[in-house]
């Protein structure tokens, strides 16, 4: 018995306790409508989608190439239309989630309008989309659904009993749009209680996953710009903890953190931690800044200095009031930080590389693992670094390794058009096509994301159409670039009042007011072109 088929019969049921009253009332139709709204609450769909990454992430440990995706967006429609689009290619969306990034928040969702990556725009606004991209994945599977029980009303009027039964298992089997999504919470928006109260918001609206950076929350800086400035471990920690708090209060024991570290990238410190004895967590992060010894003569007004093995070391302050870690000290930094964030509840990390090495990743990440062998980490394939430059750069070091002749190469100029169709050209975006492949299984990445591929689509689709539109080829660049493309690649938009809602609209008016209802979807709706 299915749970389509347990509603009709309990509302059947239902329907016979109301008597005459209740005679309007089809017990499919509820039914129907039930099915369509699956998911009730934000917190229902925090559940069921960190039940669902708790599952990949153990599957994961066990088999390296079943690595999980996701790709970033910014709008509900976008969000909806990828979950769209795999299902439709892939068939399933086991394996792929959603990203919800800061910086798209800020440049594309701000009130204030584009703003860079710096924590600057209305915290609210996080927990905002994460409601809007679930509102729009559940209207995805309302509107398939539709489709699903159209197409059974039609194949039960013509008695096609095999028809019927191949639809109805499908219904049965429904797979839902619904994925999980992995939310930026920046570095917190402030304090830990002020983490713990948006976290909180993000949980409500569906997030079960939650990403955190050990960036400070007011001078908080894009992962690809300078000026990056960290927080001692304790800080994070107790931001960690606010998150976890926020889980568990709210029922989500099995939420998930993503605990991400900058400090490759980030060569400054706001405060020095505090630090009881040698050798511990606070005396570790201080033993990477930049400082000379001193005697208590050198000591100038107002100089702040550390004591370690009975020597006085004045760490270097910059006119900022920062002070600055020794150069080449990153990497360290990092496993530091991934070690300790798993050791006080972190389940994922995330690295924040200057470029796509799986060498230069899979080194730190060998190094977390001498202390925490399940260690994954979630990465962000970014579209902050020149994909084509980096591994062009890469094959062209390959080859002269090998001790191949690349003197038809100019390592200097790799970006020019003539080595696209090379042998290092080809070896380059072979390495691209398996860049996911490769790090997942050399350097532990569970899941890749891209941070903003959708904000770059969105530039490079709309360019293409205002040159064609606005120049010669006027509305033929719309239907030879758009249109028709939707028709022969079945694209579900070409039949925009459809997934605008306009057909479940149409079938709720039949179930209101059965043959009264004026519907929409008539044969004079020039949606009716597309067939």
């Amino acid at each position: 018995m299915t749970t389509y088929q347990d509603d009709i019969d309990a509302i059947r049921a239902l329907k016979a306790q109301h008597g005459s009253a209740w005679d309007a009332i089809d017990p499919e139709s509820v039914a129907r409508m039930r099915a369509q709204n699956r998911f009730k609450t934000g917190l229902e769909i925090a559940q069921y989608t960190a039940d669902i990454m708790r599952r990949d992430m153990a599957e994961y440990d066990q088999d390296s190439s079943v690595y999980t995706q996701s790709l970033g967006v910014w709008h509900g429609f976008i969000g909806q239309q990828k979950l769209i689009s795999i299902k439709k290619h892939l068939k399933t969306t086991n394996k792929r989630y959603l990203y919800l990034s800061g910086w798209m928040v800020a440049a594309l969702r701000s009130e204030f309008g584009p703003l860079p990556d710096q924590s600057m725009h209305e915290k609210t606004s996080v927990p905002a989309l994460i409601e809007e991209l679930y509102t729009f994945l559940r209207q995805a599977d309302a509107r398939e659904l539709d489709l699903l029980f159209t197409q059974l009303d039609r194949a039960r009027s013509a008695g096609d009993e095999t028809a019927a039964e191949f639809i109805q298992a499908q219904i049965d089997s429904y797979e839902t749009h619904i994925v999980p999504i992995i939310a930026d919470i920046d570095a917190g928006f402030g304090n830990p209680e002020a983490t713990y109260l948006l976290a909180k918001k993000m949980i409500e609206a569906g997030a079960c996953a939650i990403q955190i950076e050990n960036q400070v929350s007011d001078e908080k800086q894009c992962g690809h710009q300078d000026g990056k400035v960290t927080v001692p471990h304790e800080d994070f920690i107790a931001k960690l903890n606010a998150v976890r708090y926020a889980f568990l209060e709210l029922g989500i024991d099995n939420g998930i953190i993503v605990a991400r570290t900058d400090s490759l990238g980030a060569g400054l410190t706001q405060k020095l931690a505090v630090t009881q004895e040698p050798g511990d967590l606070g005396d570790r992060y201080n033993a990477f800044l930049d400082a000379e010894e001193i005697s208590e003569a050198d000591l100038g007004n107002g100089d702040v200095v550390i004591k370690r093995d009975g020597a006085l070391l004045r760490p270097k302050r910059l006119p900022s009031n920062l002070y600055q870690f020794r150069a080449g000290t990153g990497e360290e930094r990092v496993v530091l930080d991934c070690i300790t964030s798993l050791r006080n509840g972190a389940d994922l990390l995330w690295i924040e590389t200057e470029k796509p090495h799986v060498e230069q990743i899979a080194g730190m990440v060998d190094a977390i693992r001498e202390e925490i062998p399940d260690a994954k980490l979630v990465y962000n394939n970014s579209p902050s670094f020149n994909w084509t430059l980096n591994f062009r750069q890469q094959a062209y070091d390959q080859l002269a390794e090998e001790g191949q002749d690349v003197s038809a190469y100019d390592r200097g100029d790799l970006m020019n058009v003539v080595y696209d169709d090379t042998d290092l050209g080809r070896l380059a975006d072979e390495k691209i096509r398996t860049f996911q492949r490769d790090g997942s299984a050399r350097a532990g990445i569970f899941h890749h994301l891209i941070t903003l591929p959708t904000y770059h689509t969105a530039a490079l689709s709309t360019d293409d159409l205002a040159k064609g539109y606005f120049g010669d080829e006027g509305m033929l660049a719309y239907v030879r670039g758009v249109q028709r493309r939707e028709i022969r690649e079945g694209i579900a938009t070409v039949k925009h009042q459809n997934m605008a809602g306009s057909d479940i609209g149409d079938n709720h008016k039949e179930y209101f007011a059965g043959a009264a209802a004026l519907k929409a979807g008539g044969q004079h709706n020039t949606m009716n072109q597309f067939g």
